[in-house]
């Protein structure tokens, strides 16, 4: 579907604007900045594996995301420009305009919602435990003990939800440049709390990782892309493009490419 067509379609889902008074009714969005400047800023998060990671051998951002930023700066004829973030800084990178939108599988929560505005979904998932395979934990039982140490990123939807879920390990919240990998294998934690393509992806990459899943599903979360708030017709139009890459097959295509086929949106 080629931009003019995406526009269009954009501009028939706000007619419902017209029966708005005049002075409601917007007339500034990033859509038409982009399209003019032909430049689409997009918010990253370099240290995220299967989504967002920056190979250490080419330098290049790998993952779905990079894949489907570049998928969206084509359809709008835009050059991209990748802007490095973290989950700690990210909302604050939006509101300052440092970034036209996040793409780096951003948890779409309720207490993050009061600050940015969330597309629809297009990756579900839930919590794992990724632990060194000769360490002590083997089970979901063993983490929740006292003088286990429990990696999470900081600023994640994890780290809030461990810190409550939890009540005898201690919960270490890493903040970039340190990484949870790292920190396992130095031994300084016992265990890293992340997601499905986080969890994939490290037991696939290293020999000294597996993964352990929860009994039952904790903290099931949406990731969507996220904009600053106040711009309907931009995220009108990344609505669109979530809900186009999905009848397409991009979407699947890029995920199973990614090895994240397990945890695609419907």
């Amino acid at each position: 579907m080629g931009t003019k067509a995406i526009l269009a379609m954009v501009a028939a889902a706000g007619l419902v604007a017209a029966a708005m008074p005049a002075e409601a009714q917007q007339t500034q969005s990033r859509l038409f900045d982009i399209t003019k400047n032909h430049k689409l800023r997009v918010c990253q998060f370099p240290l995220y594996y299967s989504i967002s990671y920056r190979d250490p051998k080419t330098g290049e951002i790998k993952g779905i995301d990079a894949d489907l930023s570049k998928e969206l700066a084509k359809e709008l004829d835009a050059k991209l420009e990748i802007v490095e973030t973290s989950f700690g800084s990210f909302i604050a990178d939006l509101q300052a305009n440092k970034c036209d939108i996040g793409m780096f599988g951003v948890g779409a929560t309720l207490k993050r919602a009061q600050a940015v505005e969330f597309s629809h979904p297009y990756l579900i998932t839930n919590v794992y435990a990724v632990v060194r395979k000769e360490g002590k934990i083997k089970k979901w039982d063993d983490i929740d003990q006292k003088g286990v140490k429990v990696a999470v990123s900081l600023g994640s939807y994890i780290e809030p939800f461990m810190k409550t879920y939890l009540k005898n390990a201690e919960v270490v919240s890493i903040a970039p440049p340190n990484t949870r990998e790292a920190e396992l294998v130095a031994g300084r934690v016992d265990v890293d709390m992340t997601d499905f393509p986080t969890a994939i992806k490290v037991s696939d990459e290293f020999d000294w990782a597996t993964y352990v899943t929860p009994a039952e599903k904790l903290a099931v979360t949406p990731y969507a892309y996220v904009v600053a708030p106040g711009d309907q017709i931009w995220l009108n139009y990344i609505n669109l493009f979530v809900d186009t890459i999905k009848m397409d097959g991009r979407l699947k295509k890029y995920a199973e490419k990614n090895k994240l086929g397990p945890i695609v949106a419907p």
